[in-house]
């Protein structure tokens, strides 16, 4: 079976946050959904994993509330299941930013589409800013992308924080799927920023929509399942994750000696204590008995 990866958000507000996490986990396990769903105040932000019959109906179901009936989502697959499990939780935000003033249900920077987005970051008065992770950002990003040097979406704020508003008059930001570059658009508006872009969709739909000779991304992009990262076209990417740190791993990593398979990589080799060393080795050992029988 092939498995229908769906990525979908919406900043809404869900004033029955809270009732809505029991009815939406019982459904979902109902049709053997696997994956994360975020619920919060301020909307729904989720990346499932199921059949064609279970996503559709999951999406028919969430669309029946009129305040999701517009919701949009985007679409993968994978021959391997991406998830191991379900999770409904309940947040504070459904993309933790921790400034009340970025609300995009107030304010929101300019959506750009895939098709559109090529001719706004070559254009070199654009300040072209990638709002992931750093080690997302390391195994591929647009060209003219900036990175911010951040380890989480928390720290954003204060890379803004060094730019001037009067300097910088646009600003195109972009994430995986969309909703960090969408809140993000709303920070910089509240700081005074006033010509703000942000790539509908992310960088998974430009990656499905741009013909691979007439894209301007480079290298592969980090997405949170099993399936690590992908190419153009959504495509299976070459990277792995380090069963100890959750870094992503390339094969030049892996030819480096302080990559031990299953134990440690590069990224996290100095760091490893005697203790973790034998829980990762134990966790290998018992793992490989699970796949002998």
């Amino acid at each position: 079976m092939s498995w229908v990866i769906a990525a979908f958000y919406k900043f809404v507000p869900l004033l029955d946050w809270v009732e809505l996490q029991p009815v939406l986990l019982d459904y979902c396990r109902a049709q053997d959904i696997k994956g994360t769903i975020l619920l919060a105040n301020e909307g729904i932000n989720g990346t499932i994993a199921g059949s064609r019959q279970a996503i559709d109906s999951l999406l028919a179901w969430l669309k029946a509330d009129p305040r999701l009936a517009n919701l949009a989502h985007k679409e993968s697959l994978s021959q391997t299941p991406p998830f191991e499990r379900l999770k409904v939780k309940l947040k504070r935000e459904i993309v933790t930013l921790g400034k009340p003033e970025a609300n995009p249900g107030v304010q929101v920077g300019t959506y750009v589409t895939p098709a559109e987005w090529n001719a706004l970051i070559a254009d070199p008065e654009v300040l072209v800013i990638d709002t992931r992770n750093d080690y997302e950002v390391n195994i591929g990003s647009f060209q003219r992308a900036i990175n911010p040097q951040i380890s989480s979406f928390r720290e954003f704020p204060a890379y803004v924080q060094q730019l001037d508003p009067t300097q910088h008059q646009k600003v195109a930001m972009f994430c995986t799927g969309g909703i960090r570059c969408e809140k993000a658009s709303a920070y910089l508006l509240s700081q005074g920023f006033q010509q703000v872009y942000h790539l509908q969709g992310g960088i998974l739909k430009y990656l499905e929509e741009v013909p691979k000779d007439a894209s301007l991304w480079q290298g592969e992009c980090f997405v949170f399942d099993d399936r690590v990262s992908i190419k153009p076209g959504l495509e299976p990417g070459t990277y792995t994750m380090c069963r100890s740190c959750g870094h992503p791993i390339s094969e030049m990593d892996k030819a480096l000696p302080e990559y031990e398979d299953s134990i440690c990589c590069p990224h996290c080799a100095d760091s490893l204590t005697p203790e973790k060393r034998e829980r990762q080795t134990e966790r290998q050992r018992q793992w490989q008995q699970s796949q002998q029988g």
